[in-house]
């Protein structure tokens, strides 16, 4: 199964609500980083692809799109090896994307930091910006320079860029479908995505690392 639409976005630029706006479309099932949460299973192959050994057709056995992070990291690879699908780019003010990872994502409490059993896969995206995470500067200007390498290197006419709030419109004519009846979605805010990190571990792979870290 090949991918139609291949998110570059980095994580938290809307790839939750676009994750559900590509369902609703008949564009998926789409891959997001909640997908491996729930599918523990995938981690050695996102290892893998870490190291310069993807199988990206087991990876993305049973989905039609991906958005949001670890995919994101690996945009280039996957448009050269899916050369039909669409690259779907979300974007945001790189100010107000800074500060959304340090309460979410990048907070000092997030997953993604913590040395343990999970250090393996978040290392093999994260690579050379993980000990820049928290430094503003470094990180908004990774994310313009990272929206420059996109535009530069793919198609005008292969690709979206596409900004949190625009709702259903710009996606559904890139796509070339019908503009739904139900609202744009919107899912995982700050607040959302605090408030579930603060109810503890939620999915298979979450339950499987605290278990993990048990004394």
């Amino acid at each position: 199964m090949a991918l139609k639409v291949v998110g570059s976005g980095l994580g938290r630029t809307g790839t939750k609500s676009l994750q559900t706006a590509l369902n609703m479309l008949g564009v998926g099932p789409c891959h997001h980083m909640v997908e491996v949460f729930q599918h523990p299973d995938s981690v050695p192959l996102w290892v893998e692809a870490g190291a310069g050994r993807p199988d990206w057709d087991a990876i993305f056995a049973g989905y039609h799109s991906m958005v949001d992070y670890p995919g994101a990291r690996y945009w280039r690879e996957l448009a050269a090896f899916y050369p039909d699908a669409k690259v779907l780019h979300s974007v945001r003010d790189p100010d107000a994307w800074f500060e959304s990872t340090q309460s979410t994502i990048f907070s000092p409490t997030s997953r993604a930091l913590a040395e343990g059993p999970m250090s393996a896969f978040f290392n093999s995206f994260l690579g050379d910006i993980r000990p820049h995470l928290h430094d503003r500067g470094f990180m908004t200007d990774h994310f313009r320079r990272h929206t420059e390498e996109v535009v530069n290197t793919i198609p005008a006419e292969r690709l979206l860029i596409y900004e949190a709030g625009q709702g259903w419109e710009p996606l559904c004519d890139f796509l070339g479908v019908s503009v739904p009846d139900e609202p744009y979605p919107s899912e995982n805010s700050r607040a959302e995505f605090m408030a579930r990190m603060a109810a503890g571990p939620q999915s298979p792979l979450a339950r499987q690392i605290a278990e993990q870290g048990k004394p």
